[in-house]
């Protein structure tokens, strides 16, 4: 395995460890802020640094799309492009087979897509996934490509697109190679049917891979169904390597994953959120537009490193209602942070066992407001 994962310290099914990768080490439980088109949206390289982020997202799928793969190859990769020196993840582009399935055509050897900026026709294989990744790129975590099916599904809708991930999770393996500097994951598919899941799992671990992801959650399941799932998909996947629950979620979300083991998390929503006036907190999330908070001067969040600490709500307030960019940077910046210093609450939680009273704890401050 190209990046060595050691685990310090578990509670139950929860652990903490770190995944170490030639740019630098992530701790996990670790969140991964989203850069979808090569930046964090209304965040500088600095600022989301700042916010104590190990990893982030590159969406593979719009970057092939704009600037286009070979451009980024020749601009020096996606790191290089958007300054960022530590590591990167990329999605496969499996989810936009599901979310643009309108415009998408799933076959045996690749889907093929209309774009959605211009119309263009596009075609994404395993092979060209993995070479728009690795290659043109430079992505340290590369994914397999999937296909991930929508809830409510057919189990037999279901079992074909698990097994079709199989076989495209096959060849994605086969065109990565061996690599020392980069790593590649598996992902882990079959809706909410746990005997799919099961066979997916064993597949997975046959054709072998540096990391694995649980797939096909956050489509619309809802959090009961989404704990039910990981009541079981986990422990499914190998104890040794790192666990990646993708496109997860809401704070109460990542509680309840990481009490199930899981390891990592990707979501737009802190910045979606921030930019729509909400902000997440200890309590839960706030909408700043409200009337209330017209004459608020006390800070947003005091315990969050940035920008919550420094500006009260009425301000914020005030931009969000006049509509002002700086509305939408300053909360997006507090999310990401927020975001970050729940995973590093659950790390040292877990590090000195007591994640289950932090859990019972943070139920109880959520579920009060």
């Amino acid at each position: 395995m190209p990046f060595p994962f050691d685990i310090s310290a578990t509670e139950g099914r929860a652990r903490t460890g770190v995944l170490k990768t030639p740019r630098g080490d992530i701790r996990t439980p670790a969140f991964m802020p989203v850069g979808t088109a090569a930046t964090v949206k209304a965040m500088t390289v600095d600022q989301v640094k700042q916010t104590g982020a190990d990893i982030i997202l590159g969406n593979t799928y719009h970057l092939m799309l704009r600037p286009g793969p070979e451009r980024m190859e020749t601009l020096g990769g996606l790191h290089k492009f958007m300054g960022w020196d530590k590591p990167i993840l990329t999605d496969s582009g499996g989810f936009q087979v599901m979310s643009l399935a309108g415009i998408s055509k799933v076959k045996e050897e690749a889907v093929t897509f209309s774009s959605h900026i211009d119309g263009s026709k596009h075609v994404l294989s395993p092979e060209r996934s993995i070479q728009i990744q690795a290659d043109r790129i430079g992505a340290d975590i590369s994914m397999q490509l999937d296909q991930c099916v929508a809830y409510p599904a057919e189990k037999d809708a279901a079992k074909k697109a698990m097994e079709l991930s199989i076989r495209w999770g096959a060849r994605s393996k086969a065109a990565f190679g061996t690599r020392e500097t980069q790593a590649l994951f598996g992902i882990q598919q079959g809706s909410t049917f746990e005997d799919l899941r099961r066979q997916s799992s064993e597949q997975l671990r046959e054709i072998g891979f540096d990391g694995y992801a649980i797939g096909g959650l956050a489509v619309g399941e809802g959090h009961q169904a989404m704990c039910e799932v990981l009541d079981y998909a986990p422990e499914m996947l190998p104890a040794d390597r790192p666990r990646y629950l993708m496109g997860v979620g809401k704070p109460i979300d990542l509680v309840e994953a990481v009490y199930r083991g899981v390891d990592m998390f990707d979501c737009v929503l802190p910045t979606r959120a921030g930019r729509h006036g909400q902000a997440w907190t200890w309590e839960g999330p706030i909408n700043l537009k409200n009337a209330r908070f017209a004459e608020d001067q006390t800070p947003l969040d005091p315990t969050i490193d940035g920008p919550s600490s420094t500006y009260s709500k009425a301000y914020l307030h005030h931009l969000i209602r006049a509509d002002e960019i700086l509305g939408k940077i300053l909360l997006s910046w507090h999310n990401i942070a927020f975001f970050q210093a729940l995973t590093a609450a659950m790390r040292d939680a877990i590090q000195h066992g007591r994640f289950e009273q932090f859990r019972k704890d943070f139920h109880a401050r959520h579920t009060s407001n």
